[in-house]
């Protein structure tokens, strides 16, 4: 099992380690055989939450080189949460003392990309993904000090650019909400629990953090 009382800056520094080993080719698998998998069967004790996209290019165990009982994974399209998907991440700090997690958004992301064109466009996507545009709206806002109504044409390369800094910006309104979630709020500030921001670059395999809380 994890060590209980390994700290925020313990369980980060851990991920960073495992995403050194992926962006550099050098996976270890811990964690990943038949032994592990007897030893967490009767109880799970994850290190750290991630909250991350859907996208098939972001397997949280992968990227950060961990294994079964490592992590607590909570994905949605651009990360995207609301009260149900707020509780999901807060089972792993308030129910199993998890000391840790970590908002993960990525380069070109999809959902992303769909909103933005969306919003520019002022179109309804099919289904329920028009209620992802409406969770990334703000981001989107935040990021281009517009409102549809004032914005103009652009550029691919300058649509390339917009979409990642809604992405940053989605990253740290995420973060920045979870860390001021009334129960995990109190955990923050008394720094038994640590919430990152983080992008990862798809090309480089690399997770950069952007912000923290509870360090």
């Amino acid at each position: 099992m994890n060590d209980p009382r390994a700290s925020p800056a313990q369980a980060w520094a851990r991920l960073e380690t495992g995403n050194r080993h992926w962006a550099d080719g050098h996976l270890v698998h811990p964690d990943q055989d038949a032994a592990r998998r007897e030893r967490v069967a009767a109880r799970q004790d994850p290190f750290a939450t991630i909250v991350s996209c859907i996208d098939s290019r972001l397997p949280p165990e992968t990227v950060f080189d961990q294994g079964i009982g490592d992590l607590f994974a909570v994905r949605t399209g651009a990360q995207t949460i609301d009260g149900l998907v707020t509780a999901s991440i807060e089972y792993g700090p308030l129910e199993n003392g998890t000391p840790l997690i970590v908002v993960v958004g990525h380069a070109r992301c999809g959902a992303v990309t769909a909103a933005v064109h969306a919003i520019r466009s002022a179109e309804r996507l099919p289904g329920h993904l028009d209620a992802i545009v409406q969770r990334l709206r703000p981001a989107y806002h935040k990021a281009t000090g517009t409102t549809p109504a004032t914005e103009t044409s652009i550029t691919p390369e300058e649509a390339a650019e917009l979409i990642d800094q809604v992405v940053r910006a989605q990253i740290l309104r995420t973060a920045y909400a979870l860390a001021h979630d009334g129960p995990l709020a109190g955990l923050v500030s008394r720094r038994e629990l640590g919430i990152v921001g983080a992008y990862y670059d798809l090309d480089t395999g690399l997770v950069t953090q952007l912000d923290a809380f509870g360090f």
